[in-house]
């Protein structure tokens, strides 16, 4: 029984961790919008939760001849899917591509987006909390 609710739930939780990790790569990018030659990143949302969700994940392996070769940073990908750097609109000077606009507009979005799963989530406890008190 338990279970099945778990399994009813799982979609719903995976999208919610999913956003949670893209808004503090937002929130990121925003905080190092004045350091010289940071590169603003982000996740391609619907191929991570495509792949967080049919259990495959895009993994790039590289080929090395010593084992401890060419091994990346843990903090590069996020739920298995690899963080990508955004399409420069207006370089800068300094080599920093956080467009604060762009920035400011994806995390709205992605907080909206959160907010309407929470909501989702919340809905669908409600229901479960109904059926099982007849």
């Amino acid at each position: 029984m338990v279970s099945k609710i778990d399994n009813a739930l799982q979609f719903n939780r995976t999208v919610l961790n999913l956003r949670a990790a893209r808004q503090e790569l937002i929130a990121s990018n925003i905080a190092n919008v004045d350091t010289p030659n940071y590169k603003a990143k982000d996740i391609d949302f619907a191929k991570t939760l495509q792949g967080a969700i049919s259990g495959n994940t895009a993994k790039l392996q590289m080929a090395g001849t010593v084992p401890h070769h060419l091994s990346s940073s843990p903090g590069e990908n996020v739920m298995g899917a690899p963080v990508m750097f955004r399409n420069v609109v207006q370089p800068s000077a300094d080599g920093n591509t956080v467009d604060m606009d762009v920035e400011r507009a994806q995390f709205a979005d992605n907080a909206l987006r959160y907010e309407a799963s929470v909501k989702f989530v919340d809905s669908q406890i409600k229901s479960v909390l109904t059926a099982l008190q007849g």
